[in-house]
Parts: structure tokens; sequence; C-alpha cells
């Protein structure tokens, strides 16, 4: 537990920590009686919200520069914490994790990610062949997470039902937010879509809501590899033909459409097409 404090926290995180051996006791019959219940506390559903520059120089002044950080209460993160060691064992147990996904998993990185790509664009310039190379990238992607259909695709892709799906829809309902700048605080607001910036689990959730997008991308034949919410796809072939710019147009129709479904955006200004050359 780190000793950043939350301001809806009664005491410090370095107080807390200090008195985890008397809290200990109190703090996991809370969370196994959530995890057996099925059900989380409204107060630990509540998320201060700090908006911080994306990167430094920007216009402070322009709220599209901003990204919303969530600090939640030091509970609320020691139990997501206990769902997420958990809910990562039954994915890797199975094989559920798409292989191609490097944000949020442990062991992956922007490094691997690009390794992967690289590594691929230069075997395929060894044999010959050119690489449409498609970089897509999604406007706000963790702000429009559906919460039906995330809890649809949990359940019918990774088999995650009972208690644990409801322990999981318990989380994602009713939660409630608030802006805090300074000494200066908001109205509280119910969050409808999308998972917590910040959260423990929030990340994980994502990269599990995008699982269909790599099975679109097998299903046309095309290579890719993902980054979060940052997606490389790219397509061999010895030259551009009718054929290879029929078999992209017709992957993202698909992409299109499964986006529009998923209430997802792309981001038009940060999606790129690029041909490289053997």
């Amino acid at each position: 537990m780190k000793s950043t404090t939350c301001n809806l926290d009664p005491l410090p995180t370095t107080l807390l920590k200090a008195c985890l051996p008397t809290l200990s006791t109190l703090i996991t019959n809370t969370v196994n009686s959530s995890l057996s219940s099925g059900h989380v506390p409204s107060s630990l559903k509540l998320a201060s919200v700090t908006p911080v520059l994306k990167k430094p120089g920007l216009d402070p002044d322009s709220p599209n520069n901003y990204r919303p950080i969530y600090n939640l209460p030091f509970l609320s993160k020691i139990l997501e914490r206990v769902v997420v060691k958990q809910l990562i064992t039954y994915l890797d147990t199975n094989d559920l994790f798409e292989l191609f996904q490097s944000g949020f998993r442990s062991k992956h990185s922007t490094e691997t990610a690009l390794l992967k790509v690289t590594n691929d664009l230069l075997l395929s310039s060894d044999t010959g062949s050119l690489n449409i190379l498609i970089l897509l990238d999604l406007r706000a992607a963790f702000d429009r997470i559906n919460h039906s259909i995330l809890l649809s695709r949990l359940q019918s892709t990774l088999g995650i039902t009972g208690t644990a799906l409801s322990w999981l829809g318990s989380y994602l309902s009713d939660r409630h937010q608030f802006i805090a700048i300074n000494n200066c605080q908001s109205a509280t607001t119910p969050l409808i879509n999308g998972v917590p910036q910040g959260s423990v689990l929030g990340p994980l959730l994502f990269i599990l809501y995008m699982l269909p997008l790599g099975q679109i991308l097998r299903h046309h034949g095309l290579r890719f590899h993902c980054y979060a919410d940052d997606t490389q796809l790219y397509l061999p072939s010895k030259t551009i033909s009718p054929s290879t710019l029929s078999t992209l147009s017709n992957c993202l129709t698909d992409i299109k459409t499964w986006m529009q479904n998923s209430f997802f955006k792309l981001n038009s200004n940060k999606s790129e097409i690029l041909i490289i050359g053997p």
C-alpha cells in the first residue's frame, strides 16, 4: 500500500499503515464479507477526481488537455488488489488473456509491444514484403466502457458467473465522483459509464472489454499488437493489390461496427496509416 493519502480516508495513509497490525483482522473480515456476498459497500465506490495535464506544456485552459485521475479510499484499493490477484490467476490458468495485449499486464510493457511489431515488420522486409501498418487510437476509451456490455462479455467470453459476476456488477454500479482542485470540491455526480482511471481493477477490466477486437483481426488474417487502447494492425504483402486493399477495407468496416456497438470512438487525429517497404 503506497503512502499517498486519499481525501476520503479518515486518517493519513502513513498512520493507517502503522496501525495495520491492529486493523488487519477488521480489514480481512471486510474484504471476505464483500467477496462472499458479491456486494461492494457504497462508501468504497466514491472517488475524488483530480484533473491532471496529459503532457507538460499543454494549454491549461483547454479541458481536452486534462486526464481525470481517480483517488479512492485505501480500503477500496486493498479490496480491488485481492480481486485482481484472483482474477489474473483465473485468466492465466484458463489462458483467457489476449496474447497480443501488452497493456496492464505483468512482464509486459510498451517495450514488448514495440519489439513485437518491429520484429514482425523486419521479418516481412527480409522476405521482400512491404507492410501496410494502421495505428488506431481511441478517444477517451476508459470513460466509454458500457457496464452492461462489459458484464455480458465477462460472462459469455470468460465464463465468469455467480457471486464473482455479482461482485463485479456491484463494483461497477452506483459509483459516484466529485472533482477536487486544491481546496475546492464540486458536487457529487454518478459514474454511469467507464472504469475509474487510477483504480486497481479498472485497467484489467478495460483490456477484457477489448477482447473481441483480437477475434475480428484474426478473422481477417491481420497481424496486430495492442497496448491498452492503442492498436497496431498490419498486413504484409508483396504488392498493394486489390485483394490486399479489400482485406483491409473489410477488416476496418468490421472494426468500425464493433467500435460503434462498444460505444468507442476513434481518435482520427492520432490514428495513422503507414506503408513500410522492404
